[in-house]
């Protein structure tokens, strides 16, 4: 077994750790933490907690609303962020920032939007059969409106996804195509820049969920060019319910609001409304503006950590533990890609994974277990649930030890 490392090449592990204060969390069991459920989400450091504590504390006022100072306050905050997340995935504008609640609400907002008015009966939306369900859902929604057909790319073997495979599944009533850049359930990094190619040949507009890329990869938007980019601030070590939608101008300025009320209005009669320009006609009611607020720092502490270093850390962690579990007998990775980013989903013989998630976190290890909400994925591998762990920029060679020492005792125990 690997020992104890401080750094994976230049990356020093322990400056990051020291930023997160749940790390040292003291656990019932009297366990040190090891935490390694990051594909569901990532813990805070302490420049994301103060920075939501400082606008309650100091700016907690409705943001383009009222000129008094604590509203000047919180205006500047939340659209600062709006200019950071512009930059951190270098959009052509910060116009083409629309806050939302999330991933999911991010895409619902297209789906509803964008492409079910375009959509007509015997039109295809073509998908992949790794995507999280909150990547399937809204488009089935849709397609049962409007008659349209949902399109599956299959996965392979090893759990890729074949870009000439997805280009071959674009036909003439193709409208719009919908995939992750990485899979939440098993890691595969789908191959995006081949398949956004294969789109635009045939005038196909792409959504990326980029819930799982954007703490673990740099992401360049104008490089890779889709209509349409989502993520949650949640997965890039910020708060829950808030995130971002990243859209071209033209294709937001051509969507229709998604709800109503609030910022998203120009003016209001009992004759008819107008509506505010791109990203505000998006951004109804009050929004999130503490966790904005901390969004915008969860972008800053992020960039400050290199992506690229990020990225290649992760790696070799994966590759540690990856190691360690193919040497045991009766332990099973489902997918298998070379190219995958730091997620492990497996399988153990006659030993269910809610039992491997229960045993693990009786020695102070936090996993997931379950379908990891990708049902059609477990069902074309043949399981009900894998155990999944997956690593961010604040894992250590320790942690990796854990889970292996975990592993081994869990196989001790049911002999």
């Amino acid at each position: 077994m690997a020992t104890v490392g401080h750094n994976t090449g230049h990356f020093d592990v322990e400056k990051v750790r020291a930023d997160f204060p749940i790390l040292d969390e003291p656990l019932p069991s009297g366990q040190r933490l090891t935490y390694i459920d990051n594909a569901a989400t990532t813990q805070k450091p302490s420049a994301v907690l103060e920075a939501s504590d400082g606008y309650y504390r100091h700016a907690n006022a409705n943001v383009h609303r009222a000129i008094h100072t604590l509203s000047q306050r919180a205006t500047q905050q939340y659209e600062a962020t709006r200019d950071r997340i512009a930059a951190f995935v270098n959009a052509a504008s910060r116009d083409d920032v629309v806050f939302t609640k999330g991933t999911t609400d991010g895409i619902n907002l297209v789906a509803q939007s964008f492409v079910r008015p375009r959509l007509a009966e015997g039109d295809e939306i073509v998908l992949t059969e790794v995507e999280h369900h909150s990547n399937i859902v809204p488009w089935q929604l849709i397609a049962e409106a409007t008659g349209a057909q949902i399109v599956v790319v299959p996965v392979g073997d090893d759990g890729s996804i074949d870009a000439a495979d997805f280009e071959s599944r674009l036909g003439p009533r193709t409208k719009f195509a919908a995939f992750a850049h990485i899979a939440n359930a098993i890691g595969t990094r789908l191959p995006v820049e081949a398949m956004i190619e294969a789109a635009h040949k045939r005038d196909v507009p792409v959504l990326i969920d980029g819930a799982q890329a954007i703490a673990h990869q740099p992401v360049d938007l104008q490089a890779l060019s889709p209509e349409f980019y989502v993520f949650s601030g949640h997965k890039v070590f910020g708060p829950t319910g808030v995130g971002a939608l990243i859209g071209k101008a033209d294709y937001l300025q051509a969507a229709s609001p998604y709800q109503g009320g609030g910022d998203m209005i120009d003016t209001v009669s009992f004759a008819g409304t107008t509506y505010n320009d791109v990203p505000y006609k998006f951004e109804a009611g009050t929004p999130n503006i503490a966790g904005v607020a901390a969004l915008g720092a969860a972008i800053d502490y992020t960039n400050k950590l290199d992506l690229t270093a990020v990225a290649a850390h992760e790696h070799e962690l994966l590759k540690s533990a990856t190691a360690a579990i193919e040497e045991m007998d009766g332990l099973h990775i489902i997918g298998t890609t070379p190219d995958k980013a730091g997620i492990i989903s497996m399988v153990m013989d006659d030993v269910h994974a809610h039992d491997i998630g229960t045993l693990l976190d009786e020695s102070g290890i936090a996993i997931r277990t379950g379908h990891h909400c990708a049902m059609p994925l477990m069902a074309r591998f043949g399981v009900s649930a894998t155990a999944r762990a997956s690593f961010a920029a604040y894992n250590n060679q320790a942690d990796v030890d854990a889970l292996i020492k975990g592993l081994h005792s869990i196989q001790r125990i049911f002999g």
